[in-house]
């Protein structure tokens, strides 16, 4: 399927599935959190000396400056029907700016569904280039 990236009317987002996240860029490209790199690393606001690593098997969404929140939104509520958590990361005020918006349009798609969100924001060192980088990490899981 042709996607136009410049006609907002090309995708609706009820169309969106998990699979179908932005294209990244090629600096998002980079970003790994993949085992046979080093492992990034969740820490909290404010935290320093130690640093904890957190696990979780949320599939992971890259967005960019350039992400369409509403695209972004329907592929956060797609991977929470299907698994329940979500893990969105962005490098930058641009990025992490549509990756809220997403996440804010997501809990408006689910509630619809009676389905609460909450978000969790933290910061996550990862590698990009051999370059260790920080990235916002926001965990989108299912209110308990």
């Amino acid at each position: 399927m042709d996607l136009d990236t410049h006609n907002p009317e090309t995708i609706q987002p009820a169309s969106i599935q998990p699979a179908s996240t932005p294209i990244p860029t090629p600096e998002e490209e980079r970003m790994t959190t993949s085992a046979s790199q080093s492992a990034p690393i969740a820490r909290a606001v404010g935290a320093s000396g130690t640093t904890t690593v957190e696990r979780h098997s949320a599939e992971v969404l890259k967005v960019s400056t350039r992400s369409r929140p509403s695209a972004v939104a329907g592929a956060i509520a797609g991977v929470i029907r299907d698994s329940g958590m979500a893990e969105v990361q962005s490098i930058g005020a641009g990025a992490t700016n549509q990756a809220i918006k997403a996440v804010a349009i997501a809990r408006s798609y689910l509630s619809e569904e009676g389905v609460d969100i909450v978000c969790t924001p933290s910061f996550i060192d990862v590698s990009i280039d051999d370059e260790e980088r920080t990235a916002i990490r926001l965990l989108v899981e299912r209110r308990a």
